[in-house]
């Protein structure tokens, strides 16, 4: 094979918000974490291992625009992009790295409704822990 390819898909959760950065009114930049994890059992303690890996996303333009408005912390996207490695001079003058993904391609499998509906739901269902005891009465067998 001759050729090379960098392309990386990933299916997580949102660390935090989109955090935008606008050069002028075309170009924009978003940025956010994203989580995933692999679960495993442990052989010696027979307990569940849960590990989660940060990725750094980098989406530009439009798409920044629109993950901005409809993605949130906590929401699941999945992501197709490929990885940058930035070099970069701190303060102090060290060389730095950043390894980034940059998004390509993006479904969103969460909407911010569909967070907000959730985080409802969660609201009720620990304001009134018997959800069967409350609500219109059944007639069974009529």
């Amino acid at each position: 094979m001759s050729g090379t390819l960098n392309k990386v898909m990933l299916i997580g959760h949102l660390g935090e918000d989109v955090k935008m950065h606008y050069f002028d009114k075309t170009n924009c930049v978003g940025r956010f974490s994203l989580a995933t994890n692999e679960t495993y059992t442990s052989k010696q303690t027979n307990e569940r291992i849960t590990n989660t890996e940060w990725h750094n996303i980098v989406v530009r333009n439009k798409a920044a625009e629109i993950c901005e408005k409809y993605l949130s912390k906590g929401d699941k996207v999945y992501i197709e992009g490929r990885i940058k490695t930035r070099k970069w001079t701190d303060d102090k003058g060290i060389d730095r790295y950043s390894t980034e993904i940059q998004c390509t391609d993006f479904t969103f499998l969460t909407t911010k409704s569909e967070s907000q509906e959730n985080a409802s739901n969660q609201e009720q269902s620990s304001t009134n822990p018997n959800p069967n005891s409350a609500g219109p009465e059944q007639n069974e067998g009529v």
